[in-house]
């Protein structure tokens, strides 16, 4: 059997992805017409219908959702392939980390310290909400902090330090009276939401995942403590960053039954480079909570 070409399973994917020919002709930069030719060609290579074509709207057969799920992986491990590639031929060498601003670049401020005159050369990406492990698996960076909840496809992975989780809240809120509170204490009250970030993530930040109130969407830790302080919002946030933030307008309490704060440090799966073991090692030796 004729084995697919990487670029008809592209196309696929974005087809399977949009369930929309026009839009993933567009988003692929190509006239629609190729793609549903390539569709067709490629469900002839594999000798299985792999879109569902008899409702007013394009379907995934089973066999469609399957080569979707395991032809994943595979581009994106040769994007990775092909970015660290490149990348290799660069003079410049060492790693390339990526954290995201707030507790994490302060551990990872650390770990650069300790081993510089160790490695060739470790440059530091500042990376937003969500993003360090895409980028560590797309070949963008060799390491990353990275807090739970994350996708770990594809990666191994090091637990660094857990702490607890403690409500922000604004100074002259009620609940503000309290020492200790619970998660039901915040039912109905307003979640700052992170920007890009999924269910999961969506979920872990918010008190009462299974009756979330959505607060204003933010893109940083010092713009969730702002929306804080107006009363906006309640925020759950790492133990760590509330001690580094004491302001008079904003209060921290402990919350009893929510998940911890948990650091990981994670990179390719299988990977064998030494200056990439010799971070791992130096990160877990600095671990502990910030």
């Amino acid at each position: 059997m004729p084995e697919p070409e990487i670029r008809e399973l592209r196309y696929f994917r974005a087809v399977a992805e949009d369930l929309n020919i026009t839009r993933a002709a567009e988003r692929l930069g190509i006239a629609q017409p190729p793609l549903s030719r390539a569709m067709r060609q490629l469900e002839h290579r594999l000798g299985v219908d792999l879109f569902d074509r008899s409702g007013p709207r394009l379907g995934l057969t089973e066999a469609g959702e399957t080569l979707l799920k395991e032809s994943g992986p595979v581009l994106d491990a040769l994007d990775s392939a092909v970015r660290r590639t490149q990348r290799a031929s660069q003079s410049s060498g060492g790693l390339v980390v990526t954290a995201k601003p707030g507790v994490a670049t302060e551990v990872l401020h650390r770990i650069v310290t300790e081993l510089q005159g160790e490695l060739l050369g470790v440059q530091v990406v500042v990376s937003g909400f969500g993003e360090q492990a895409d980028m560590v698996r797309d070949g963008r960076a060799d390491v990353a902090l990275v807090s739970r909840p994350f996708d770990d496809h594809g990666l191994e992975t090091e637990l660094l330090y857990t702490e607890p989780r403690v409500a922000a809240l604004p100074a002259r809120h009620e609940l503000a009276t309290r020492d200790v509170l619970a998660a039901d204490d915040l039912a109905g009250i307003p979640a700052p939401r992170w920007s890009r970030a999924n269910v999961a993530e969506r979920n872990y930040w918010s008190a009462r995942p299974d009756d979330p109130v959505d607060g204003p969407i933010v893109q940083d830790s010092s713009q969730l403590l702002e929306v804080v302080a107006f009363g906006q919002a309640v925020a759950l946030v790492p133990q760590s960053m509330a001690e580094r933030n004491i302001r008079p307008d904003v209060v921290y309490r402990p919350v009893t039954d929510v998940e911890p704060y948990q650091m990981l440090v994670v990179w390719p799966a299988g990977s064998r480079s030494a200056d990439l073991a010799k971070f791992v090692e130096v990160a877990v030796r600095r671990s502990g909570t910030p």
